[in-house]
């Protein structure tokens, strides 16, 4: 299958102006971040998780309206919509310890029942033809610390492996130009979390990594493409071997791409809103992922070894034979 035929696109041609986008970008999502912080779910910030499930549908709207500083709770449907199920975060403000955050969560429920959105059982039975409980779950502040230090450390291991298995198995200057195009992924991935306010929790962090070893896997088809033509293509200099390489590539990336991006769409419409960060955080990256790939990882290789003949062969290897000598030829007779 083809999208493009015989595409002969100049992406290097373009590689400043992909960079400096990239670059407004990344600076308007930390100057967002700087002013107005990043959301943190409750895995990372600590709070309490309360899911109350109703016997009739209920609007989330009145759920927020019945809790005290309801626009600080993270109100929305939990699990299949014909549950009735609505999941209540509330975040902690930094200081409270395990009983003070276990009493957060029978402040809710009775500032729900106080509502009329009531009476709400304090746990589920079997078949219960009543609103109850589901399930509650509490997160200190340490362990949210903990957790944040843990998806960081994972990011930075998972980007190190990245870059040692590029520089063995390729040249180190492919390898920097993937750890680049890797970290520009996450940059502009957590710029457009900033910008849609969506919270930085567990989910999102194992999308993050997702993407991560999904951009890599796309960068490394061209890198391997881009070896083949160094080695058939020696008098052309390396800016010409990387666009043919990434126009041979094209349709490959497209494809792949094109076809996650709908299955992870497909995720944020029909997931429901406990996976919808997640979802939006695939979206971003598998667009930036592929766009890295052709315009970012690729040229980060040529801007870091500049347009040099990329001639492999040794320099003897085409000279022609010496003639023996009268004196070497006498004694062979």
């Amino acid at each position: 299958m083809h999208i493009f035929k015989n595409p002969h696109y100049d992406f290097i041609r373009w590689k400043w102006h992909a960079i400096v986008l990239s670059w407004v970008v990344i600076i308007a999502g930390m100057v967002l971040i700087q002013v107005k912080g990043m959301p943190k779910g409750v895995e990372f910030s600590g709070g309490t998780i309360v899911i109350v499930k109703f016997t009739q549908p209920t609007d989330v709207h009145r759920v927020r309206g019945a809790l005290p500083g309801g626009a600080n709770a993270i109100v929305q449907r939990y699990g299949d919509p014909s549950t009735n199920q609505v999941m209540v975060r509330v975040h902690s403000s930094g200081a409270e310890s395990g009983g003070e955050l276990s009493s957060r969560a029978d402040e809710v429920v009775k500032s729900l029942n106080q509502a009329g959105l009531g009476p709400i059982a304090p746990a589920c039975a079997n078949q219960s033809s009543t609103n109850c409980v589901a399930g509650t779950e509490i997160v200190g502040p340490t362990v949210g610390k903990d957790l944040q230090q843990r998806g960081t450390l994972a990011t930075v291991f998972a980007l190190a492996g990245i870059l040692v298995y590029i520089a063995f198995r390729f040249r180190f200057s492919f390898a920097v130009g993937a750890v680049i195009a890797t970290i520009h992924d996450l940059l502009i991935t957590i710029a457009f979390l900033a910008f849609f306010r969506y919270d930085l929790s567990l989910n999102v962090i194992a999308a993050i990594l997702t993407i991560t070893g999904y951009s890599m896997n796309d960068t490394i088809v061209i890198y391997d493409r881009i070896r083949e033509n160094m080695r058939t293509m020696r008098r052309d200099d390396l800016a010409t071997i990387v666009n043919r390489s990434v126009n041979e590539m094209l349709d490959r990336t497209m494809i792949t791409g094109g076809l996650t991006l709908l299955s992870v769409i497909a995720l944020f419409f029909f997931g429901g809103e406990v996976l919808r960060g997640f979802a939006f955080t695939m979206i971003i990256g598998i667009i930036t992922g592929t766009y890295s790939s052709v315009f970012i990882a690729a040229a980060i290789v040529v801007i870091w070894q500049g347009r040099q003949s990329v001639k492999t062969a040794p320099a003897n290897a085409s000279a022609a034979p010496v003639a023996p000598s009268r004196k070497s030829r006498r004694r062979a007779s």
